[in-house]
């Protein structure tokens, strides 16, 4: 499973919710974060194709097969189909790669619903990530953020199930509650069986006002299943990254305020993040590519460093042992121990455990290598899910 660990002390970046002040202008809604400059990237008024962004409405060829993909995703993403998704994807047992390498399997995908690009998506990640770096040179979780928010796309991919295009990307919207007039082309949702559904066609319908996002079911695509990876793979890049790869097509919201009801306080001041993500995401898509090898090392040296692709999740406890097996003194006499804090005595009790079997386990009696080696590694893929470095 593609592995996306990150420290919280390795950010060492300025994230500070107190640090977004919610500058709202009249005509872009963007909100800015306080004493950062915005001279490195400025947004184009029309996209690759010479239209407005997200002209949903302008007559050409791409435009029909958008409106088309938008019909068969309106009248299939059902409450049932989603809950179905995600029981299904939640097992994350398709694949075990780095972020790089999933990154680079995009280079296969195309997203048919993008009225602004038809570059693989790479260059889209890439487009995003440079251009918000230009600008926020501090917050390294926000050119993550920027980095993975599409990897989820590789549902399109063989290995990964091949979904139709309207089951992975497109905008996003909740299931089992009303759909809101905000929603892209909303005349095509009058052909799925849930608006017919009593429990699920009122305003709030299964939900309560003010639940919160988190739990609310969305339509199932790249952004819910990059966040069980995240999340599934122990994810601590901050709540507005999170936030951001699960809600950045939800245009509904975060562009028409559609929806808002559902939301609570944490909700909103995340919501102030992806204003300023969305920017980049929508405005970054260019004909003019990225030199993918040249800004690798970049993007490695921020896996490495924030994403732990190397991360052992073990409990303390194990680590504890690991280090301190041999230190017999302590454990056998208990020497030093006026150095141990309340953490340690817990995990000394472990050690003590462990240490019945390390020392008098040995035997001449052999074990059956190819026996238990299937268990064994079952259990390195469950506490070391990552390539490692050794």
């Amino acid at each position: 499973m593609a592995t996306t660990l990150v420290d919280q002390s390795a950010l060492g970046s300025q994230f500070d919710e107190k640090n977004v002040h919610n500058h709202v202008t009249k005509d872009t809604n963007e909100v800015t974060l306080n004493g950062v400059s915005h001279n490195g990237f400025t947004a184009p008024e029309i996209n690759s194709f010479g239209h407005s962004f997200r002209a949903y409405d302008v007559e050409s060829e791409r435009q029909k097969g958008v409106e088309e993909f938008y019909r068969l995703q309106h009248i299939n993403q059902t409450y049932d189909f989603v809950k179905k998704m995600r029981e299904n994807y939640e097992k994350l047992n398709r694949a075990e790669m780095s972020i790089w390498e999933c990154c680079e399997l995009l280079n296969q995908v195309v997203d048919d619903s993008d009225p602004d690009l038809d570059e693989p998506q790479i260059q889209h990640l890439l487009q995003s990530a440079e251009a918000i770096r230009k600008d926020y040179p501090n917050e390294d979780w926000l050119h993550l953020t920027a980095l993975i928010h599409d990897l989820g796309k590789i549902l399109l991919l063989p290995q990964f199930g091949e979904l139709p295009q309207w089951a992975v990307v497109g905008d996003t919207f909740p299931v089992g509650c009303a759909f809101d007039e905000a929603n892209i082309h909303h005349k095509f949702f009058k052909e799925n069986p849930d608006i017919k559904n009593p429990a699920y066609n009122t305003k709030d319908g299964i939900y309560t006002n003010g639940c919160g996002l988190e739990n609310v079911m969305m339509s199932w695509g790249h952004d819910d299943y990059m966040y069980l990876v995240a999340k599934e793979n122990g994810c601590t890049l901050p709540s507005a990254g999170l936030f951001i790869i699960r809600y950045h097509s939800f245009y509904p919201l975060h562009k028409e305020g559609a929806y808002s009801h559902l939301m609570n306080d944490k909700d909103r001041e995340n919501l102030k993040w992806l204003h300023i993500f969305n920017k980049y995401d929508l405005y970054s898509k260019s004909k003019v590519l990225v030199d993918v090898e040249k800004v690798k090392p970049y993007y490695q040296s921020l896996i490495e460093k924030v994403a732990k692709e190397n991360g052992c999740t073990l409990p303390l406890a194990g680590l504890f042992i690991m280090r301190y097996h041999s230190f017999y003194p302590l454990h056998k006499e208990g020497a030093y121990s006026h150095l141990m804090n309340d953490e340690d005595r817990e995990n000394l009790k472990w050690l003590h455990i462990f240490n019945k079997y390390d020392l008098y386990s040995k035997s001449k009696v052999l074990v059956d290598v190819e026996k238990v080696k299937p268990y064994y590694q079952s259990l390195i893929e469950k506490y070391f899910p990552a390539k490692l470095k050794w």
